[in-house]
């Protein structure tokens, strides 16, 4: 009998964990995911929920009383957690509350982000580079940048009271949730402008107050709404700094001169409230003629001249001077210095008046066209040397000129820059005049005639006479035509036998004849060679009066005609 009891009992018990397998089995639970469960028992360190497990779930109350739901909680009540693990070693189900709060507010962050819907949240405490927002139990970074409109140093006023927030940047691998607050002001304060705007309309002349002051212009608060009032807005005058006539918290009255359609910004002008003077002032002049004025500012560029008041006009730079073209506008004009200035532009659309300063002066150019013409000679001091060049400042003018070293020697060789030093008087020749290009070259050599003048009418294998000026180690210097430019005549060239080929037997003042070997015309190039035509006589002599078989020497066959030639 007892036996059989003992196997109803344990035949019972198979049976209650096969149904109580399949009803767990039918309520799919799942550890990591978030159930409901019952409140079965409020402990004094736990509570107790029926999860409709094997077993119940304790929770520490301590995570109740963190969220301050402790309160509402009671037996019967249902509370959201997350089930960590169904069994524990000890046979027990895992549950944690707070750990259900932080998944569910991931999820509503989540869904936050995506649709850029608002939150809130608490700023808990302060950290580097921002600060801790509790947004249901899950914590957020806020940069300092993102508290406000503007930067703050102080964030007191801020901790611990509920605010609203948008989440900006949500990375669910790292955990980690960046929330901003000024996003939601920029809106509020969108909001409040774009409503402010509707009731202005471009033209409307208001009232505003100077809120804040920059080089550049003025921050005009117009009812909650800033505008810009740009520091060419504030008068018709030329002032240096809005300062000059606004000051902050100063009311003005001011027209609404553009409101931009994407960004809404808004551009008013005080001197639009007036008439132009400028219109009624610039008729009274005309292009081309010469008026007195004042300097009134002396920039990089150029010089502001006034002809009266409100009504101002730019001297270029290049219109300063016939020829100092990158002077410092300073060094010609200084301010409040009366000038006298010539319009040459007037717009009145774009308030442009352009003047010249060089046209009321005499143009050195006329001036040097009308007293000097190509090939007169005259006199100048040396004033600046180049690698390249004289430059030559002409006597009685503005104008320089300058002399390449080709143009100072027949040589054209650089190395007679050398010679010249500055302030040294030198006597030039105008070479050229280009008025348009503003330049004036002049030259030194053209002084005196052409060396080469001699060898233009002369060809390869001409001979001629010259004379022995010099001798060197590398053969004789002689000159040729009118004696005014030495040649090398080299030792390899002197003679066809190496005894007559000797330096030696040359001394200055001997007449030489040698023949032209080579002639660059262009180049300006010449080389004689008296063996070349000791080469040339032989063959003619061998031709006339003997033979080379028969072993006469040139001087056999020649010598009785030299001796006829020099007879006569």
């Amino acid at each position: 009998m007892e036996k059989t009891i003992e196997q109803d009992k344990g035949k019972s018990h198979q049976e209650f964990e096969k149904l109580l397998s399949e009803d767990l089995k039918n309520r799919k639970f799942k550890e990591g995911e978030i159930t409901t469960g019952i409140v079965s028992k409020v402990g004094k360190k736990f509570v107790f929920l029926d999860l409709g497990l094997k077993s119940e779930g304790a929770i520490p109350i301590e995570e109740f009383k963190l969220s301050k739901e402790i309160d509402k909680i009671k037996p019967g009540s249902k509370v959201e957690v997350l089930l960590e693990k169904i069994e524990n070693v000890g046979g027990e189900v895992v549950i944690s509350r707070e750990k259900a709060r932080r998944t569910n507010s991931w999820k509503k962050m989540e869904k936050a982000y995506e649709n850029k819907e608002e939150i809130k949240g608490v700023i808990v405490s302060r950290c580097k580079g921002g600060l801790v927002v509790d947004v249901e139990s899950c914590l957020c970074f806020l940069p300092g940048s993102q508290v406000d409109l503007l930067p703050l140093k102080n964030f007191e006023h801020l901790m611990r009271i509920p605010l609203k927030f948008e989440c900006v940047k949500l990375d669910k691998k790292r955990g980690n949730i960046v929330l901003s607050r000024r996003a939601i002001l920029e809106k509020i304060r969108d909001y409040d402008r774009n409503k402010a705007i509707a009731k202005i309309k471009e033209g409307d002349i208001v009232q505003g107050t100077v809120k804040n002051l920059t080089e550049w212009g003025a921050f005009i608060d117009l009812n909650g709404v800033d505008a810009l009032l740009h520091i060419t807005d504030i008068s018709w005058d030329r002032i240096n700094k809005p300062a000059e006539l606004l000051s902050i918290g100063q009311s003005i009255k001011v027209k609404i001169i553009k409101i931009e359609e994407g960004t809404k910004k808004i551009s008013v002008g005080v001197k639009q409230l007036t008439a132009d003077p400028y219109e009624k002032a610039i008729n009274k002049y005309e292009v081309g003629k010469s008026y007195e004025a004042v300097i009134t500012k002396v920039q990089d560029y150029g010089c502001f001249a006034k002809l009266e008041d409100g009504l101002e006009g730019l001297i270029h730079q290049s219109e300063l001077s016939w020829t100092k073209k990158n002077i410092h506008p300073g060094k010609v004009l200084s301010t409040s210095q009366k000038v006298t200035v010539q319009i040459l532009e007037k717009n009145l659309e774009k308030r442009r008046l352009s003047l010249s300063y060089k046209n009321t002066l005499i143009n050195p150019w006329v001036k040097f066209t009308k007293e000097h013409k190509v090939n007169d000679v005259f006199e100048g001091v040396v004033k600046n040397i180049t690698d390249y060049a004289l430059f030559i400042a002409i006597k009685d003018s503005e104008l320089d000129g300058m002399i390449h070293y080709k143009d100072l020697s027949w040589s054209e060789k650089d190395t007679e820059l050398q010679q010249y030093k500055k302030k040294q008087i030198v006597k030039y020749k105008i070479l050229e005049i280009d008025e348009k290009k503003e330049k004036i070259r002049l030259g030194i050599k053209q002084l005196a005639n052409d060396p080469f003048e001699f060898f233009l009418n002369k060809n390869v294998s001409d001979v001629i006479t010259a004379v022995v000026e010099s001798t060197s180690k590398n053969g004789i210097y002689v000159n040729v035509g009118k004696k005014d430019q030495l040649h090398l005549i080299k030792k390899n060239q002197l003679a066809k036998d190496a005894e007559n080929a000797r330096i030696s037997r040359f001394a200055k003042g001997d007449k030489v004849d040698a023949m032209i070997a080579e002639l660059d015309k262009e180049k300006r190039k010449v080389t004689l060679s008296i063996k070349a035509l000791e080469e040339e006589q032989r063959k003619e002599a061998v031709k006339k009066y003997g033979s080379t078989d028969s072993g006469a020497l040139l001087g056999e066959i020649l010598g009785p005609l030299l001796q006829k030639k020099n007879k006569k």
